[in-house]
């Protein structure tokens, strides 16, 4: 239930959308543990979640798009997880010291990049990125991600 997850006094409209965006986040790096070469390394499922919007994204905005969006997101994330410090964006858009963060980290940097792609482009758009990203993936409200030829 929505009222367990909100802290008292913590505003609805503001939380809901963070808590979408890190269920949104979850079932990613979910689909990725199950698919692509699974090794059971949270890193490397995120690493390939970042990947796969970065082609996406970089289609529309441009590597420097993808790379400013990506840089805010860990700017944000760093207010929840301060040991993100040691992470930084490579020109490329590719992340230097993935290894070193927790899955909550992880979780919390896909969760900020999703939310800021909803801020600027607008959630069909975000949306629309995520599907390119996994074309066999289905989004549903009940079950999350998962994939249509593989199941």
């Amino acid at each position: 239930m929505w009222t367990d997850l909100i802290s008292p006094g913590c505003d609805v409209a503001q939380k809901e959308p963070a808590l979408l965006m890190r269920a949104l986040a979850q079932q990613l790096l979910a689909y990725e543990g199950r698919h692509s070469e699974a090794t059971d390394d949270p890193t490397d499922e995120a690493a390939r979640v970042f990947e796969r919007l970065r082609v996406a994204v970089t289609r529309f905005a441009g590597s420097s798009g993808f790379t400013s969006l990506m840089r805010r997101a860990i700017a944000l994330a760093r207010a929840e997880d301060p040991t993100l410090r040691q992470l930084s964006v490579r020109a490329d858009g590719t992340l230097e010291g993935l290894k070193q963060v927790s899955v909550d980290a992880l979780l919390a940097i896909i969760a900020q990049f999703l939310g800021l792609l909803v801020t600027f482009v607008g959630e069909p758009l975000m949306l629309r990125f995520v599907r390119e990203a996994w074309p066999d993936a289905s989004l549903d409200d009940r079950d999350g991600i998962r994939g249509q030829s593989h199941e």
